[in-house]
């Protein structure tokens, strides 16, 4: 994201990346040894969280056996496309921080001054700016990669349990500095994520 601003030529046309696809259903799991919610979160992109409110668990014990239901997330297109952009704005940085990334999207789809899908965030244009250059640039396109698919689903099953950052930048490369007034909320490679 890094919130640099870009112009949009009067011109242009704004480019819509994403869109609609079936939407995410639930399924079930029979829980195998080794199994927590976090390691479920992380397998099927869904927060933790809710698969324990799913199955009405007060605990983290599960019972080698059990079917647990697994509900919807966000779509199979939205998943794609988040890694795209994860891999397009945090490629050669550190797992943690395509984490990060693809959390900022989470927390700003819950958040309600932004809008509440992941195709809606990523494809804002604010004040004639792009909320995130690589949907201006067209690096978006490219295909997402392992560690970047990963990322999603991990920042999916952590989901809301974070400290809430809604932007981040690389302070070495912003034009734009407005970040730079917002809290801090941690550092990882070479973005600043705030709130």
């Amino acid at each position: 994201m890094k919130k640099i601003m870009f112009t949009i030529c009067a011109a242009a046309a704004i480019i819509f990346i994403g869109g609609n696809d079936s939407h995410a259903q639930s399924v079930t799991h029979s829980v195998v040894a080794g199994d927590t919610f976090y390691k479920l979160g992380q397998q099927y992109g869904v927060p933790a969280t809710d698969i324990q409110r799913a199955n009405n668990k007060n605990s983290s014990m599960l019972m080698v056996g059990e079917t647990l239901t697994i509900p919807a997330s966000i779509s199979t297109a939205e998943k794609d496309l988040l890694a795209r952009l994860v891999r397009a704005e945090a490629e050669g940085e550190p797992y943690a921080g395509k984490v990060a990334v693809a959390t900022v999207v989470l927390n700003r789809v819950a958040h309600k001054d932004f809008p509440n899908t992941v195709t809606g965030v990523i494809n804002e244009v604010s004040n004639g700016y792009y909320a995130f250059s690589p949907v201006q640039n067209g690096r978006i396109t490219r295909a997402a990669d392992n560690e970047s698919i990963r990322a999603v689903n991990e920042a999916l099953a952590f989901r809301g349990q974070g400290s809430g950052s809604l932007f981040f930048y690389n302070p070495a490369t912003a034009t734009n500095h407005w970040n730079a007034t917002r809290t801090e909320t941690i550092r990882i490679g070479n973005h600043v994520f705030a709130k």
